[in-house]
């Protein structure tokens, strides 16, 4: 079975930084994709950030230029690194992907909590 496993949360204040993994049972390039996404309580399940399997990345508005999505392919590991975080920011973080020869995403893990408080 493949799995995704995310970590990294945490509870933060405004204006820090966090640094999310998302840990792959299997090699990261049989992913077509692999993207973070977050959901807070109230809220649908929203996309955050994606990279596929060449290297290309795309990021809600609500993100961009504070988060930074990467890979350590030797590790099977999707980052996202979260700068300048704001209180909007509070959600449960997961990833997920589908898998090349698939069109659908696995199913979703727990996700790992992020909140930003002062």
């Amino acid at each position: 079975q493949v799995r995704l496993v995310e970590s990294g949360g945490g509870l933060v204040q405004p204006g820090e930084s966090l640094r999310l993994s998302c840990a792959a049972s299997v090699n990261i390039f049989s992913f077509n994709f692999v993207g973070w996404y977050r959901q807070a309580p109230g809220k649908q399940r929203e996309m955050v950030a994606i990279i596929t399997s060449g290297g290309a990345t795309n990021y809600a508005d609500s993100v961009k230029g504070r988060f930074t999505i990467s890979r350590d392919n030797a590790k099977n590991t999707v980052y996202l690194q979260m700068n300048s975080l704001k209180l909007e920011d509070t959600a449960v973080y997961l990833c997920n992907g589908p898998r090349t020869l698939e069109t659908v995403f696995g199913p979703w893990g727990q996700g790992t909590q992020v909140t930003v408080s002062s």
